[in-house]
């Protein structure tokens, strides 16, 4: 089979921290292979600004961090694509039906099945392959490791199949798909476009087929900010359901005032028709579609900021995010749950940053992980705390990577 060997990416050890490891791992599934290796990343994203409006046809800003899934591939001449990941069990994928399959929906077959589907009809022809892949991403804790695999997964894909390059919009789009068709969960293209990105980056959803990204160069430690996710001690892995309410209110409000999408309502109309939309569909759609209003004028404010460096006002208008998903989105904790661990990290990182910083809800939410920026010299302190109450580990600092998903040939 022909190989994409002129694939223009480069990256250092440093790019890649679990080479090593995949390797080991390949060789201990599949054997060793006297030929280049194929090395891939894809890195984790935070997002920064934005909760849950991209799936509106909104505004995002997110960055790519620091952690991510790695891994090593050779061609091996077969029909079919094997797969080890650290942690699970190996699986294969057979090319010669690539179409979703009930049952599989929710595992990483299902993601090789859809990307390998999606390069098809970009015209590439499916050969097979063996990978062996390592995560550093906490699993389900909103880093949107399912995101990584799939870019990971693409841009090997990409060059092992012989085929024109794919930019990262276009890789993003396909992930995207992946996740709602094959793999079976809803979501915008925030996480898949910005872990194809690198960086930190804006992105305007308001033509999903076309989405407008601008990125810049910006390290928060330079402005003597900390990134600290910290993992409430909860995944939303089982959370799906509670999840996917969170898009459908939203569309429920837009579909009442005969739009599709909250992006093509306008304020005015969701205010001028509270008291009809509040009978016919009850408060939490309309507290929900109120917050994406307010989030939607939050995220450009705080582009805004970053562009002009002004960490003070771009940290005041996070924590108005923050308290706007907590009482209008309400996707810090699940209704009538007796365990709120979001909610309890949230109140014991706003006690232990005491005034200074900001903290929010990170990502999808109910669970998984809360976002902190940490004055510099509060971080031990604060990482301590939250180590103190959550569990050892729960708190670490992430710093922003220039580049998104990538692969090249050792």
């Amino acid at each position: 089979m022909t190989t994409n060997h002129d694939i223009d990416l480069v990256a250092t050890a440093e790019d890649l921290p679990e080479l090593e490891r995949a390797t080991a791992l390949f060789e201990d599934e599949f054997g060793a292979v006297d030929a280049p290796a194929l090395a891939v990343f894809a890195p984790g994203r935070s997002e920064i600004a934005g909760n849950h409006t991209d799936h509106e046809g909104g505004s995002v800003i997110a960055c790519a961090i620091d952690c991510g899934v790695s891994g090593v591939a050779y061609p091996n001449g077969l029909d079919r694509v094997r797969v080890a990941s650290e942690g699970f069990d190996a699986f294969e994928v057979a090319l010669d039906a690539l179409g979703p399959r009930p049952g599989e929906e929710g595992t990483s077959a299902a993601v090789v099945r859809g990307m390998a589907a999606c390069l098809a009809e970009d015209g590439r022809v499916p050969a097979g392959f063996d990978a062996a892949f390592v995560s550093t991403i906490p699993s389900g804790g909103g880093l949107s490791s399912s995101a990584a695999f799939e870019l990971a997964v693409g841009r090997v894909m990409e060059a092992l199949w012989e085929g024109d390059a794919i930019d990262a919009t276009a890789l993003a789009l396909m992930a995207q798909r992946v996740e709602n068709r094959w793999f079976g969960k809803p979501c915008g293209l925030m996480d898949q476009l910005a872990i194809a990105l690198g960086g930190v980056s804006s992105m305007d959803f308001a033509d999903p087929a076309r989405p407008v990204s601008r990125t810049i160069d910006l390290s928060f430690a330079d402005h003597g900010l900390e990134l600290v996710l910290v993992d409430v001690g909860a995944s939303h892995d089982d959370l799906t359901a509670e999840y996917a309410a969170v898009p459908a209110e939203m569309q429920a409000v837009a579909r009442a005032l005969g739009e599709r999408r909250l992006a093509d309502v306008a304020p005015e109309a969701v205010v001028a028709r509270l008291p009809e939309l509040r009978r016919s569909l009850g408060d939490r759609p309309v507290l929900r579609a109120l917050h994406y209003l307010n989030e939607e004028r939050l995220v450009e404010g705080r582009w805004q900021a970053l562009l002009a460096e002004d960490l003070p006002r771009f940290l005041d208008l996070t924590n108005r995010s923050g308290a706007s998903s907590a009482m209008f989105l309400q996707n810090v904790s699940v209704v009538g749950a007796a365990e709120q661990p979001a909610m309890v990290a949230l109140a014991l990182a706003t006690l232990a940053l005491d005034g200074e910083g900001a903290c929010r809800i990170h990502g999808g939410g109910f669970g998984g992980t809360i976002q902190a920026f940490v004055p510099a010299g509060r971080l031990a302190a604060f990482c301590r705390t939250m180590d103190e109450a959550l569990g050892e580990g729960s708190a670490r600092r992430y710093r922003v990577i220039p580049e998104g998903a990538r692969a090249w040939w050792l």
